[in-house]
């Protein structure tokens, strides 16, 4: 139970009653509210059906409520339909309601008769204020003219006493917006009469009272009902009354029972009915390394740990119910072409059977300092509003994904901070205001951070070498890491969210670079002889001396070792073949190969 039985806003409001003769309500105005009723429990009110509750019990007699679209009413009037009447003619509200559509003009006639209404206490609530204007910052005449007299009549009024004992009350004007900056800054800001007054979202102990009388409809269907209300309200935090309800009517509609109310909560979020974490042939995850260690060379420990992650984001072990942060996230480090970016789409097509499914963004394209934009979406009034972020709208089309952020030091540190938001809540809000949920990604982040390393003179020198043990690479790439969060950055925070997840890859060493070389070989041969319909075969001797090429330089690594196959085998073999021009089905074999200045060239023969 509440200690305090008045949520904070309503205290506010109460407080500031007596002492201000206008408010304004902003935030989470669209919600449910909770109100003690007379029987010491709870109710759930529309807000207007709130403040209506709460200023009669403070002694107003009447509370006239408008929105642009109906106009003006009195909607929890208690007298006959005549006494209403007589009081719309006093307060000069035209009988018709279409009168009043969007009619300044009457409004601010009855806006002032409400103001200086003498005979008891009356309020008007003005619900979807935003709505009145087009613009605060540049408002047409009709509109400066209704908040010119808000705001004079704000200021030049008065109470008067009523009741018994006579108590002061102002006929109080409340304006309900999206936001405070929706109505215009000369009549808010700086004004003594004026009080702002924002409604949060409901925390953990309003959301519990919901959930316990929600959760009565599914009866007795599960012994721990207390635990289930816990895990409701936990994986609930962050949204609101409303978002409760639907996600109770989509578990009943959907048959899912109480004691799964997460999956529930999960379908709400990002739309998708089954959870496809759980739907994973768990066969292809036992072999997952197997299948990684066939493309990504070298680099055994780091693909353990991906699978070690890639296991928890399925059982779901360790997740926390107070948000929605991704499945896993990583931290891909280490020297160039030695494969951080080739796990990545492997690791994709590990669990989607397509290495292409994966949301990739070279970071490098978001170095201004707006571009944020890009990824988020522009915020209302700006070019390309419309259209949306490329993050938000990617992950809203593909919820279950690998997002993979290439070269993550190369982004603008304003851009880290909404990584931040992901990391930590696991939702961001698009430009246009949409929550987009990342609670089923999972997040990879590359860098070659640590492989060098800036002087005291700004010369950029190497920091780490191939000819160093690789447990000296990785301590010197990890401390190169933790010194850019901490002290270029100063966003330490960013670094703990990611916490040991921070893989660093080795060098690849010339054992590993032969089995690179072997693997693209092969791959490319493979490619040629489907393409061709043809057998193509390769001499010992070319074969060795191909591999001398391509591995006399790894300071690249594997990319390094495909462009030079490129160079030394592709190149001239597509040349030869060209020139030899060979039919369906015919054998060749390269026989020789002449490295010279002119290039390299490869001898085909017709076996």
């Amino acid at each position: 139970m509440m200690k305090d039985t008045k949520v904070r806003w309503i205290q506010d409001l109460r407080r500031f009653i007596p002492l201000k003769s206008q408010f304004v309500l902003s935030g989470n105005t669209k919600d449910l509210q909770l109100i003690k009723n007379d029987f010491n429990g709870f109710g759930w009110h529309r807000l207007e059906n709130a403040i209506d509750i709460e200023l009669k019990s403070l002694g107003y007699a009447e509370v006239v409520y408008y929105n642009p679209l109906d106009g003006f009413d009195i909607p929890f009037f208690t007298g006959s339909p005549q006494e209403k009447k007589e009081l719309f003619h006093r307060l000069n509200i035209p009988a018709s309601s279409k009168a009043t559509f969007n009619n300044l003009e009457i409004f601010n006639s009855v806006l002032h008769t409400i103001v200086n209404f003498k005979e008891k206490p009356i309020a008007l609530i003005v619900d979807f204020a935003s709505q009145l204007l087009m613009n605060p910052e540049s408002l047409v005449k009709a509109e400066h003219d209704t908040f010119s007299l808000a705001n004079v009549l704000s200021q030049t009024t008065d109470t008067r006493p009523y009741g018994t004992p006579p108590t002061p009350f102002y006929n109080s004007v409340i304006w309900i917006v999206d936001k405070e900056g929706d109505l215009p800054d000369w009549m808010i800001v700086n004004n003594p009469k004026i009080r702002h007054i924002p409604i949060g979202k409901p925390d953990h102990i309003v959301r519990k009272l919901l959930v316990e009388t929600l959760i009565q409809g599914f009866g007795n269907q599960h012994k721990d009902v207390d635990k289930v209300v816990t895990d409701f309200v936990n994986e609930t935090e962050g949204l609101l009354l409303l978002d409760l309800v639907a996600i109770i009517e989509l578990a009943r509609s959907e048959s899912i029972p109480i004691a799964q109310i997460a999956d529930a909560v999960r379908r709400y979020k990002v739309g998708v009915t089954e959870d496809p974490w759980l739907t994973i042939d768990r066969t292809k995850i036992v072999n997952g390394e197997a299948f990684i260690k066939e493309r990504v060379k070298g680099q055994d420990h780091s693909v353990q740990h991906i699978m070690d992650i890639v296991k928890r984001a399925i059982t779901g072990v360790g997740s926390s119910k107070r948000n929605s942060r991704p499945r896993g996230v990583v931290f891909l480090a280490g020297p160039t072409g030695v494969g951080k970016t080739e796990l990545a789409k492997t690791l994709t097509s590990l669990l989607f059977g397509d290495e292409n499914a994966y949301i990739r963004f070279d970071m490098s394209e978001f170095s201004a300092e707006h571009s944020d934009q890009r990824l988020l979406g522009a915020p209302p009034g700006y070019i390309g509003y419309d259209v949306g972020g490329e993050l938000t709208n990617a992950v809203r089309e593909k919820p279950f994904s690998v997002v993979l952020f290439d070269e993550i030091e190369k982004a603008h540190p304003r851009i880290l901070d909404k990584f931040l938001q992901i990391l930590d809540d696991g939702v961001l809000t698009s430009g246009r205001g949409d929550k987009v949920y990342f609670s089923e990604t999972l997040i990879i982040f590359t860098s070659n951070l640590g492989i060098y390393k800036e002087t005291a003179p700004g010369q950029r020198v190497a920091h780490t070498s191939i000819d160093e043990p690789f447990e000296i690479i990785q301590e010197k790439i990890k401390q190169e890491i933790e010194n850019y969060f901490k002290f270029d950055l100063n966003r330490p925070e960013l670094l703990n969210r990611i916490g040991d997840n921070i893989i660093v890859f080795d060098y690849i060493r010339h054992n590993v670079g032969e089995l690179i070389f072997d693997m693209m070989l092969h791959n490319h041969l493979k490619a040629i002889q489907k393409q061709l319909n043809i057998t193509l075969d390769i001499a010992e001797t070319v074969k060795v001396t191909l591999k001398e090429l391509a591995l006399k330089d790894l300071s690249n690594g594997g990319r390094g070792i495909r462009n030079k196959i490129e160079y030394h085998f592709i190149t001239p073999i597509s040349r030869s073949l060209f020139s030899l021009n060979p039919s369906k089905d015919d054998a060749l074999k390269a026989t020789d190969i002449v490295v010279d200045l002119k290039g390299t060239s490869i001898t085909l023969e017709k076996q």
